[in-house]
């Protein structure tokens, strides 16, 4: 999604939320389980450190402070760990249902104090831009890890892994594994300290499937990867030929990510 397409695309899920009054979603039925969270995840991306400064001030002081208040969910703001030029920010927002998803992007659009103290990124002008490009997506979580789980607020870096899938049949089949046959308890069991797994249910590169896992540092996350790869469970779900990665995964891509100073996650 391209810049400006934000306050196209909230006007356009603000009007699919006006159909049932806002104050709806403020009912205890929303926040009761079972219920399956989903996650919207932003990347911004920057020509100059100016750009980035206007995009974090705006994070920093007026949405992570805003999505407290409106829906009491944490936000996770990221940098790259070793970035190749200008940094690109993640901006990972958990809702607990999707209908507050819907029911946010409305607020906001009708809240006059946000656009005021988000004005100079809200309202960049086009010869000057807060960024350059938004990509965004909607991710729906595994039913068998239906709600996030917030890492130690200590030292650590994150890594947010993607699997594309060339078909709808692969990446369902994929999600399967974790979900299913165990995957996701292997990734708990060996203190990977998984945040989330979602399905991407609207976004780029669909089908796949995105989820974030936890380490100290660089060498901790060599030493995780290596006992995976090592566990007994894992080499027993991975020979089922169903289950080849060759079969089910066209792509994997791997984001090492550092929580900025005002993150929530």
């Amino acid at each position: 999604m391209k810049r400006r397409s934000f306050v196209k695309g909230s006007l356009i899920s603000g009007a699919a939320a006006a159909i049932a009054p806002v104050t709806a979603m403020a009912k205890p039925e929303f926040d009761k389980p079972p219920y399956v969270e989903h996650y919207e995840l932003r990347v911004y991306t920057f020509k100059n450190e100016k750009q980035q400064k206007t995009t974090e001030d705006f994070f920093r002081d007026v949405f992570v402070p805003m999505i407290k208040k409106q829906i009491y969910e944490p936000v996770g703001v990221f940098t790259e760990l070793n970035p190749t030029g200008q940094t690109k920010l993640y901006v990972l927002v958990p809702y607990n249902t999707y209908v507050h998803w819907e029911g946010l992007n409305y607020r906001l659009e009708t809240d006059k104090d946000y656009w005021t103290k988000g004005s100079a990124f809200l309202n960049a002008p086009a010869c000057d831009p807060a960024f350059e490009r938004m990509d965004t997506s909607l991710m729906k979580a595994f039913a068998h890890m239906r709600m996030k789980e917030l890492p130690p607020r200590n030292q650590r870096i994150f890594e947010l892994r993607q699997y594309k899938s060339a078909t709808e049949a692969a990446g369902k089949k994929k999600i399967e594994m974790f979900n299913d046959k165990g995957e996701i308890d292997i990734f708990k069991r060996l203190g990977f300290k998984p945040v989330f797994f979602g399905e991407t249910i609207f976004g780029n590169d669909r089908p796949n499937l995105t989820y974030m896992v936890t380490f100290k540092d660089m060498d901790d996350k060599a030493a995780h990867w290596k006992s995976f790869v090592d566990d007994p469970q894992w080499k027993k779900i991975s020979a089922v030929p169903e289950y080849a990665d060759a079969l089910l995964v066209s792509k994997i891509t791997s984001t090492m990510l550092k929580p900025t100073d005002y993150s929530g996650i």
